[in-house]
Order: structure tokens, then C-alpha cells, then sequence
């Protein structure tokens, strides 16, 4: 079953075609990365699937059903989660009221802003789970600004799955991490629930070919390659637009 398709998408920034004519389908729990040189359109594709953008042309479909012209808020409520390369959460809060507002913001009564929080215990009984889960309930009165860098990456990581979505969409979850703070987000996303459909956009490309079962190539905005870890690592073309980036006898993405 497919959980996304992407029929034809385009979008034009004035005489430039950040994303031209992009068509590909997503099954349910596959895990698909995408990866290209910068300035590719690897995040503007994430803007269109996403909803932050509207397409110049083109459609997109989740789970059978046209979301092209849906904002994103709408598309979160069907099931679409996405942490974005820069990371979104609200620094000046701490780790448990990021968490609240997290879990509230999917709950039926998201609108009931008028009460105490403690009255919304399924909300607060969440949070102290995802908290524990994720190893930061003993951190929950810190500012998320004070958290280390990796840390902050695996909040939004775990906040994202807080939502239960059917497409998690993933915009460079490795960037700014270290060594070991790309090897802890490759442990979650390997332990994701299997029907949990997954898209990764990173320049690591140790992770990429971890995770991936599917990787597509984009280049100035157009699909040049789509295929198997093995089979994009011997794509002449691919091998050819890397070499220009820096030289690698190891994966292409590094190249």
C-alpha cells in the first residue's frame, strides 16, 4: 500500500526550478532517503510533501487521498511528523513544557486552553513516559536551550513520535551531531514501529546507508537516480555529479 505518491511536482522561484517534474511513491514503513549536492531541492521537496509550500503544478497523495492543496497543520492531523535541518523547538521553555505543548497540540481539546494543565492528565501521564523514554525526565525543568546539541536533536526526534504518525519526515536529523549523537538517532529511527513510513533527507552518508532500503538522487531539482543502497553506489551518474563535490572510494554520498 502506498503510504505517499508524488505525481509530477514542480515548483518555480521566480525562472528557477527548485523542484521539476518529481515523481515517486513511498510504501507503507519503507524507509527512503534522499539525498544530492546542495541546492538540489532536497528541502524544498520536504516544504511541498509537508505543506510550508504549495506547488507550481503537480499533486500529492497521503494514503490515497489529494493533500496538495491541505496546510500543514492538516496534514499533521492525518498522520505526517517532520523535525526540520534547523531545529524547531521552543528554546526559552524547558524540556517538559515543550513536551506538554507537544502532546496537547494532538489531543481533541487542543483548543480548551482555559484550564489547568494538571486537569489534562492523559496529556501530563504522556509526557512523563516519551520523558523517560527518551532520557530526559531528569531534565525536564531545563531550558532546551541548556541541552547539549544531541540532545535537542533527540527531543525533536522523540516529539515528533509523540504523535503517533503514519510519515515521519526527516531533514538532516545527523547535522551538527557528533559521532555519537549520529549513532543514537540511528538507534531510534531502526526502532521505529515497521509501519512507520519514513523519509531522510542527510549529507551523512554513513547514515543514510544504514537506514535507507531505498535511496533517490536529486540534482538540480530533478530525480536522476532511485534504487537500492547497492545500486545508487555504482550509478555512473551519480558517482560522476559527487566526484565534482570531493573524491571517496567509499559510499557516493561521501564521495
Amino acid at each position: 500500500m502506498e503510504a505517499l505518491k508524488v505525481d509530477g511536482l514542480s515548483i518555480n522561484f521566480g525562472g528557477v526550478k527548485a523542484v521539476n517534474d518529481v515523481s515517486f511513491s513511498v510504501e507503507v514503513g519503507e524507509r527512503l532517503a534522499i539525498i544530492g549536492p546542495n541546492g538540489a531541492g532536497k528541502t524544498t521537496l520536504f516544504n511541498l510533501i509537508n505543506g510550508q509550500l504549495s506547488p507550481t503544478r503537480g499533486q500529492i497523495f497521503f494514503f490515497g487521498e489529494d493533500v496538495s492543496d491541505l496546510p500543514t497543520h492538516q496534514r499533521a492531523q492525518l498522520g505526517q511528523a517532520r523535525s526540520f535541518q534547523i531545529i524547531s523547538l521552543l528554546q526559552n521553555l524547558t524540556v517538559l513544557e515543550n513536551t506538554l505543548l507537544t502532546l496537547h497540540g494532538t489531543k481533541p481539546h487542543r483548543f480548551k486552553m482555559f484550564r489547568q494543565i494538571q486537569d489534562f492528565r492523559d496529556v501530563f501521564e504522556k509526557a512523563v513516559y516519551e520523558l523517560k523514554r527518551v532520557g530526559l525526565w531528569e531534565k525536564r525543568g531545563d531550558l532546551v536551550k541548556n541541552l547539549s546539541y544531541g540532545e535537542q536533536r533527540r527531543l525533536e526526534i522523540h516529539l515528533g513520535l509523540s504523535m503517533e504518525p503514519k510519515l515521519l519526515l526527516l531533514d538532516e536529523p545527523s547535522a551538527g551531531s557528533t559521532k555519537e549523537e549520529s549513532a543514537d538517532i540511528i538507534g531510534i529511527i531502526k526502532n521505529l514501529e515497521s509501519d512507520i513510513t519514513v523519509l531522510i533527507v542527510d549529507h551523512d552518508m554513513e547514515m543514510v546507508f544504514e537506514l535507507a532500503e531505498r535511496i533517490m538522487v536529486l540534482h538540480y531539482g530533478e530525480v536522476i537516480a532511485d534504487g537500492t543502497p547497492d545500486e545508487i553506489q555504482i550509478d555512473q551518474r551519480v558517482r560522476e555529479i559527487y566526484m565534482g563535490v570531493e573524491e571517496s572510494t567509499d559510499h557516493v554520498g561521501a564521495c
